[in-house]
């Protein structure tokens, strides 16, 4: 059975654009036919949609692969290439999308908040598209454009209503095995979970009427099991980074302290540790709803137990013997419920601006410069360039796009070497 994984990688590849055709009309009883070479079709987009059918990065984990179709080639008789298929790679609620230096691209917070991820390549024109007054018959065609590529870092944040935080061996896989359907591993030594859990808690039409909310309340809610925070988890310790960050989009927390003389611990002293974790992590998690309880209190005696108040708690539970778990039950649909009507929870997607590419760049590469630029690449990406025609036509493309003034701006002289794409060539300024 395939394990939660809440961090992977993706590459992603656009279609590449279909090539424009080279043709000209033959006819019967039509001795001079003109140009008719058809475009080539757009590549594919790659899009990253969040989505509530998907709970993990699993899928990711051994095939982090997705490619879009690239579009089809232009044909003679000015048919056009078809458009490549999108491909829309559905991932988690609750994902962020980071490039590999670490800048967040996109929140993919809610169900349908979508990435374009990768940008298909446009397609080719044909010959026909060049026919001019004074081109009759145009001989050349544009080349394909490749689509975008990269690789992508997906981080998981958990979508709850309810975070259970806690030391190692707290009894929170308890707690919300007994709330719900999850079964995490339970076993009487620290770090038994070291993946989260999601649970659904029903409440039931008892549990309808303790809510705020009454008959509008769906009678529900999750609840997340977190991996045991140890002291130092803000600073990464014990992967600390990697359990803290499930608790930042829950509605309410819920502290368990440790009553049991196992932990070592007072039960102040752990509150005291994990709130300044939480607080050092993301100082905005100490504003958000809690509550505080004492756990596994089946293994206190009743007079030997410390008092709530001692501790910040409001009462105590055991998630074995069922002690508590009622009231507990209760307070926690109240919490999520106001939360819920304050509007408090989950964060909006960030709007994703992509910054608009340099028509044209010019940087220095060795003993010539190097012309960069996605317009400027395609000025000469023509089938073609030892036609007279294709190279007028690529040289007044590049004029147009400024590459001759960029080209001064740099330092180049007459005869320095100029690339562009796979273009290599001798600068000769305008006079």
């Amino acid at each position: 059975m395939p394990g939660f994984v809440d961090e992977a990688q993706v590459h992603v590849k656009a279609g590449n654009g279909g090539a424009g055709a080279v043709a000209f009309r033959r006819e019967a009883h039509v001795s001079k036919g003109g140009p008719d070479g058809g475009d080539g079709g757009d590549g594919g987009d790659v899009y990253l949609e969040a989505s509530n059918n998907v709970v993990s990065l699993v899928a990711f984990e051994d095939h982090p692969h997705r490619r879009a179709g690239d579009g089809g080639h232009g044909g003679g008789k000015r048919k056009h290439g078809r458009r490549g298929d999108d491909l829309v790679v559905l991932v988690p609620e609750g994902t962020l999308v980071r490039n590999f230096d670490g800048d967040l691209l996109a929140d993919l917070a809610e169900r349908g908040d979508r990435l374009l991820a990768a940008r298909g390549g446009r397609g080719g024109k044909g010959n026909a598209r060049f026919l001019t007054n004074r081109l009759r018959a145009p001989a050349f065609a544009e080349q394909a454009e490749l689509g975008e590529e990269r690789w992508l870092n997906l981080e998981l944040e958990l979508m709850a209503d309810v975070a259970v935080v806690g030391f190692p061996n707290a009894g929170k896989s308890t707690l919300v095995s007994r709330l719900s359907a999850a079964r995490p591993k339970v076993a009487e030594y620290p770090f038994t979970t070291l993946t989260p859990h999601l649970g659904v808690v029903y409440l039931g039409g008892r549990g309808r009427r303790q809510l705020t909310g009454g008959a509008e309340s769906a009678g529900q809610f999750v609840i997340a099991d977190i991996p045991g925070l140890v002291e130092g988890a803000a600073l990464g310790r014990g992967l600390g980074h990697r359990f803290l960050r499930h608790v930042e989009r829950a509605r309410v927390l819920l502290v368990l302290v440790d009553l049991s003389p196992s932990e070592g611990r007072p039960a102040s002293e752990q509150l005291e540790i994990l709130l300044s974790e939480l607080g050092q992590y993301r100082p905005a998690l100490l504003e958000r709803p809690r509550l505080v309880v004492g756990s596994r209190a089946d293994v206190v005696p009743t007079d030997e137990r410390p008092a709530p108040s001692s501790y910040g708690g409001a009462f105590e539970i055991s998630a074995a013997t069922g002690e508590g778990i009622p009231t507990l039950v209760g307070r926690l649909a109240d919490l999520v419920e106001q939360s819920r009507a304050a509007g408090r929870g989950p964060r909006r997607a960030p709007v994703v601006h992509r910054p608009l590419e340099e028509a044209v760049s010019v940087a220095r590469e060795g003993p010539g410069f190097a012309v960069s630029g996605r317009d400027a690449l395609r000025a000469v990406a023509l089938s073609d360039l030892t036609d007279p025609d294709a190279l007028a036509l690529a040289q007044r493309r590049l004029r147009r796009l400024g590459v001759d003034r960029a080209l001064q701006r740099a330092g180049a002289r007459r005869g320095d070497p100029v690339s562009i794409g796979g273009l290599q060539f001798e600068w000769e300024p305008d006079e």
